[in-house]
């Protein structure tokens, strides 16, 4: 079984991550995983953490001379901002006169208010270092080793911002995965149509001038996954509920969308529903159109898996605090400032690929096993022919 844990604070002195349930003699390295945490500070729209950090994965245990081990992989990343927090984010017990920043004051559409009422606390600070979208580091982390096992059996992942603001792409556009792999590495927001864009990134200076923020969306876009992940059996197999799940977990992400969902609930079934095709040649099912965005009853069909995510606007506004409370002493104030972006629409889209590959080999590997890479490949080749002959 494919799990895993992370843990750290946004300004700790690191974040970790456990995962289990690779198989033994999956090529894995640094360079890899640095590189898919690299494109997640990337993005226009992104604060002045993003200049503080240059994220890169120490490798702690479960890989020897560059092959996993078939043991739990533990990765750590550090957090080069701790050494100006080191004192308020102390494990000991602070000495008298330690700045201990703490927040009273919580923010609408943060955690602060509903996490200091559960955790009985009256200084967020304690709920939003770990609500800090800066822990989606360490998931992006899990995530290249989940899309490192997967591109051995032909699946590969990107996404791609579909709208900031007011501003997107026209409603049913299904963009080809040829246009989306084109995207070159600087793109400020890895968005298809460049005038689009432009307008994006506008908006996004307007925003930042003004001292708000602005939401937007983005798709995950998975290619050659093998039919069959998932099941109809039960309801927490389902893997769209998967998904769904999984990109809905990214923080100020507030609704999923898989396929044409949207268009599905204002069409008839005859206008939407994909027809099925088979080619002799190939021995193999297909269809002309993918509105079910690769998923049929909770299982993969073999064609793209297609997920939007809708994001808010993130809740710490420079200029523009909402109304708050405050947690001690129940007086009306502006909400606190914490450092935070204009937007962030391109790392979430590398957010929601990672999220999408840890989903995806979960599945995977349930469905194939193999405590080694030699196993799950045996197993991967015969569904294949089962496949053929069907």
């Amino acid at each position: 079984m494919f799990r895993f844990l992370t843990s750290g604070e946004s300004h700790g002195k690191a974040l970790t991550a456990i995962l289990e349930g690779v198989p033994a003699g999956l090529e894995l390295d640094r360079a890899g995983i640095d590189r898919e945490l690299a494109r997640r500070q990337k993005g226009y729209g992104r604060g002045k953490r993003m200049q503080i950090e240059n994220d890169s994965v120490q490798i702690l245990s479960g890989v020897r001379h560059g092959l996993t081990l078939g043991g739990p992989i533990t990765l750590q990343i550090e957090n080069k901002d701790w050494k100006n927090w080191q004192e308020s984010m102390s494990i000991e017990v602070p000495l008298p006169g330690v700045k201990r920043r703490v927040v009273t004051r919580p923010r609408p559409g943060h955690a602060d208010l509903a996490g200091s009422l559960k955790f009985a606390t009256h200084d967020a600070r304690n709920i939003l270092e770990r609500a800090s979208a800066r822990e989606t580091a360490a998931r992006v982390a899990v995530g290249a080793v989940a899309k490192c096992l997967l591109e051995r059996f032909g699946t590969r992942i990107l996404s791609h911002v579909v709208s900031i603001g007011p501003h997107g792409l026209p409603p049913g556009n299904s963009i080809p995965w040829e246009k989306i792999e084109a995207l070159p590495d600087d793109s400020p927001l890895r968005c298809v149509d460049p005038e689009l864009e432009k307008r994006m990134m506008a908006a996004i200076d307007e925003v930042h001038q003004a001292g708000d923020t602005i939401g937007g969306s983005f798709e995950v876009v998975a290619a050659g996954v093998t039919p069959g992940l998932g099941s109809h059996t039960q309801w927490d197999l389902r893997l769209d509920a998967l998904l769904a799940r999984a990109l809905v977990s990214i923080p100020s992400v507030k609704g999923v969308e898989i396929g044409e969902a949207a268009l599905g609930a204002r069409s008839r079934g005859s206008e939407y529903h994909d027809d099925i095709f088979y080619e002799a040649k190939k021995r193999s099912f297909y269809r002309k159109t993918n509105r079910a965005g690769g998923v049929e009853g909770g299982v993969s069909n073999g064609e793209e898996i297609r997920a939007r995510a809708y994001v808010k606007p993130l809740s710490t506004l420079r200029k523009k605090p909402k109304q708050s409370v405050d947690l001690e002493t129940k007086k009306p104030f502006m909400a606190a400032v914490e450092r935070s972006d204009t937007n962030a629409l391109l790392a979430a889209g590398v957010v929601g690929e990672a999220v999408t590959a840890i989903a995806l080999v979960e599945r995977f590997l349930a469905k194939f096993g193999g405590d080694s890479m030699e196993e799950t490949r045996r197993n991967h080749q015969g569904y294949l022919r089962q496949l053929r002959s069907f």
